[in-house]
């Protein structure tokens, strides 16, 4: 069992940048693949990155790729995602997630979006 609590979310203008923190509690935190997906009314939650438990590994959706970073300090417990060259269309509230399963090929999750344990997300909005 993970808690999962987000911070970092905003208004922020085109072309800015925030960065997204993630804090878990619990389990050992190297116990887990973590991952962010992000959500707009009306619309299913999406993947947007995933890393693996070491944090060598990392997996983007393609929209994200080359703007987003995530990463993680496990001695922090901490999983980040740093967002780039933000545009309006990354408005949505954004999500945390942890899944055990940390031998699962990390490109499942986009097709998936399946993580056993969440947070309660935090908003990010993007101005033009």
């Amino acid at each position: 069992q993970v808690s999962l609590v987000e911070s970092g979310g905003e208004l922020a203008q085109a072309g800015g940048s925030l960065r997204l923190s993630c804090v878990a509690s619990g389990r050992t935190f190297t116990s887990y693949i973590m991952g962010w997906f992000r959500q707009t009314p009306g619309k299913e939650r999406v993947f947007v990155a995933a890393v693996g438990w070491s944090g060598y590994t990392t997996y983007y959706e393609e929209s994200v790729k080359g703007r987003f970073t995530i990463s993680r300090d496990n001695a922090k417990n901490t999983v980040y995602l740093q967002m780039n060259n933000l545009k309006p269309e990354d408005t949505a509230v954004y999500y945390c997630a942890a899944d055990p399963r940390v031998h699962q090929p990390l490109p499942n999750y986009e097709r998936s979006g399946s993580m056993d344990y969440w947070g309660k997300g935090t908003l990010v909005i993007v101005s033009s």
